[in-house]
């Protein structure tokens, strides 16, 4: 496995090779992003994951300074994992000094759920993605689904810059318990890690019930579970249109709906979904 800090060095090797697969991350790496690199490892001739904290999608500078990084433990566990390149940039290397960010307009999927909760993230998002795809020129890029919004912005980003990328989304992977994989769960304290199950039951519940209630109904009985883990702290709960994120309090049997959750437990915020029909 090669490591590369700087973008040029990367560039040059990678000149001349074709079906290169991408994950990009931003570190403290999981079996959930070990499922992406298996998947481009099945799919691609190459496969390069990028690790690097993106300053520009954190509105909460203390979010930032949080943010767990274990770059010896990520390396070896891509090493492990079969990866064939990792690159693992400095700040300078992704904003050179006196570069101006690009304004990106996504529309209604930059202004609901996570867009509404951290102005600017998605803005920041995809500048590094835009950034990384023009370093790594990848035929295929791996996205977990759990960051569902995310994944949409990047879709409308490669369209609208017209990019010859294929985005992969991949399915959620969980811990024993149902909670989504993410690099935040290491942050939580032992009583709010146990809480944190709450999330994963909730959406399971909601999804059981989907078709004997009604969607104001089953808001309710999300609302009335998550009181049941005093520690989390519930932001938003959302059922949307799969495709166009749009809110909806009206189930069509035609439409895929997703259920969207944000919590914060003590300083820590996470996020997770489940399709609930389709």
């Amino acid at each position: 496995m090669k490591v590369f800090k700087s973008k040029t060095e990367l560039a040059t090797y990678l000149k001349g090779k074709t079906n290169i697969g991408f994950v990009p991350t931003m570190g403290a790496l999981h079996k959930g992003h070990i499922s992406l690199i298996k998947l481009s490892l099945e799919q691609c001739q190459y496969t390069i994951c990028s690790i690097f904290v993106n300053p520009t999608q954190f509105n909460d500078k203390n979010d930032l300074l949080r943010y767990p990084r274990t770059p010896e433990k990520d390396i070896k566990m891509l090493e492990e994992a079969g990866c064939d390149i990792v690159f693992v940039p400095e700040n300078d290397e992704i904003y050179p000094e006196g570069d101006v960010l690009k304004e990106f307009d996504f529309g209604h999927l930059e202004t609901v759920m996570e867009g509404k909760q951290r102005p600017g993230h998605f803005n920041g998002v995809a500048n590094v993605v835009q950034r990384l795809f023009e370093i790594v020129k990848p035929h295929k890029a791996f996205f977990g689904q759990k960051d569902y919004q995310q994944l949409c912005i990047i879709k409308q980003m490669v369209k609208q810059l017209q990019l010859p990328i294929e985005i992969v989304a991949a399915e959620i992977i969980r811990e024993p318990d149902g909670l989504a994989m993410s690099s935040r769960n290491a942050l939580l304290e032992t009583e709010e890690r146990k809480q944190a199950a709450g999330i994963f039951e909730t959406l399971q519940l909601i999804k059981s019930k989907s078709k004997e209630l009604t969607p104001t109904q089953l808001l309710q009985l999300a609302n009335d579970n998550i009181k049941k883990y005093p520690l989390i702290h519930l932001e938003y709960i959302v059922f949307a249109n799969a495709e166009t994120l749009q809110e909806t309090i009206i189930f069509d049997k035609n439409i895929s709906i997703i259920m969207f959750i944000a919590v914060k437990l003590g300083k820590v915020r996470l996020i997770d979904n489940m399709l609930l029909a389709s």
